[in-house]
């Protein structure tokens, strides 16, 4: 069955446009409270959402449609992404819904999906509420319609959760942070939750107005973090997207340390402590080569899965991985969340950095990343992957790059692009093979 509304993480598009319309909203509302209402004790849902405009309009068609079929429907306002996870499990809901479009622009929204365990749906429910979304759903009748209310202690219950990811014995004291929380869900929670653990809060980010999150703010847009932390003498920048489902993190010198970084330094905690599980590290096949190099120097195995945090999390769950994540900062450490979450990956850095006694730039940059070159060829039409000359360019490529780098390609899933990636010790190298693979590209779209 090709998908109509769901992608590769829930449904996203532009506000009031497409699929991403109130209209959308209330007939997922009805089809996965119709799918979710099993048993016959009371049915919930948890419903959080970012800081967009268009989340009260996609909030309260939601609303309109969970309770039209007879599941009750709990509202946490403005909340990260794992959060709403989390809540989902300990308030022992049958669903939980985050409205949010993580990193895109705040003219766009999405859909977040999660199970009652507060992992990411699967597959097979989402095909299956995407099909009921084209039916009439049998609705609640009398008293059995469901009932809506706003929890206003969901903040401090995930600022407690956070925390406790922290042995009770590391305080934060003597740090001076700045946090940068692209003016999104984690306005609140992060700096209060940094601050309660003892360090200075200098935040940033943190006046959301409904179309300013992820505008030049944020873990994709660094330059106000890092100019922030040089300006303070700051000890370390912490920076969230509008979700806060990911963290890039910038060094005392205002220098960036992405995901690959990260997990080096959590993996290589985690194992000195015994805490590590799997014996490595899950990732992506676009981490650099220099983590996998790094891992192996000490005695720990990188495993790639495909782009994408919830590939990434089901190769953690088959493999019994605790440590995984993106380069471009998507966290997931099983032990504390079942999904991405920037603000317990931030602590696990932060209590590192106070716990080593060094400078942030000397703990944070742990290898040296290889020359990585990435870039986009867009085609008009038909599978130029399967062009002979596309293919011999490719395997051209690879023998060059044999033994001394790594060659990715792979197509876009939501546009008709193929993305081409290479690395390798030689710079040069590297330009010269994306060159050739992307000149083919382009000759044989």
């Amino acid at each position: 069955m090709a998908r109509k509304y769901f992608g590769t993480d829930g449904i996203r598009g532009r506000a009031n446009d497409g699929v991403m319309t109130a209209e959308t909203a209330l007939k997922v509302g009805q089809a996965a409270g119709r799918h979710f209402l099993r048993g016959a004790h009371r049915h919930r849902v948890v419903i959080g959402k970012d800081t967009r405009l268009s989340g009260y309009m996609m909030e309260n068609a939601l609303v309109a449609g969970f309770t039209s079929v007879g599941m009750d429907v709990v509202m946490t306002g403005p909340l990260p992404t794992p959060a709403v996870a989390l809540l989902t499990r300990e308030m022992r809901a049958d669903l939980g819904v985050m409205i949010s479009a993580s990193h895109n622009p705040f003219d766009d929204n999405g859909i977040k999906l999660f199970g009652p365990d507060g992992f990411k749906l699967s597959d097979t429910d989402e095909l299956a509420i995407e099909q009921a979304m084209g039916e009439v759903q049998q609705l609640a009748q009398g008293e059995d319609i469901g009932r809506a209310r706003r929890i206003d202690d969901a903040r401090g219950r995930y600022i407690h959760a956070i925390k406790q990811s922290l042995a009770d014995d590391v305080r934060l004291d003597g740090l001076k942070v700045v946090v940068d929380c692209a003016n999104g869900a984690a306005y609140n929670v992060a700096p209060s939750a940094i601050w309660e653990l003892g360090a200075e809060v200098m935040a940033i980010g943190v006046e959301p107005n409904g179309t300013n999150i992820n505008a030049g703010v944020g873990s994709t847009a660094l330059d106000a973090v890092k100019a922030r932390v040089v300006a303070e003498g700051a000890d370390i920048g912490i920076a969230l997207d509008g979700d806060a489902d990911r963290l890039i993190v910038v060094d005392e010198k205002g220098q960036t340390v992405d995901g690959d970084q990260i997990m080096a330094l959590i993996g290589r905690d985690y194992a000195a402590k015994g805490l590590l599980k799997g014996g490595g590290v899950v990732a992506t096949v676009m981490s650099n080569l220099g983590l996998e190099r790094f891992l192996d120097g000490e005695g720990l195995a990188l495993v790639r899965a495909k782009v994408g945090d919830r590939h990434v999390l089901e190769a953690m769950r088959e493999g019994g991985y605790n440590v995984g994540g993106e380069q471009s900062g998507h966290m997931i450490l099983l032990d504390h969340a079942t999904t991405g979450d920037g603000c317990i990956a931030a602590l696990q850095v932060l209590g590192a950095l106070v716990q080593s006694g060094k400078r942030a730039s000397e703990l944070l940059h742990l290898f040296d990343p290889v020359p990585q070159l990435l870039k986009n060829v867009r085609y008009a039409g038909g599978k130029p992957l399967e062009n002979a000359s596309v293919q011999q360019a490719i395997a051209e490529a690879e023998a060059t790059l044999s033994g001394k780098g790594r060659l990715v390609i792979r197509p876009s899933g939501t546009e008709p692009v193929i993305r081409v990636m290479a690395e390798g010790d030689d710079r040069g190298q590297v330009e010269r093979v994306v060159g050739d693979i992307c000149a083919a590209v382009a000759a044989a779209a």
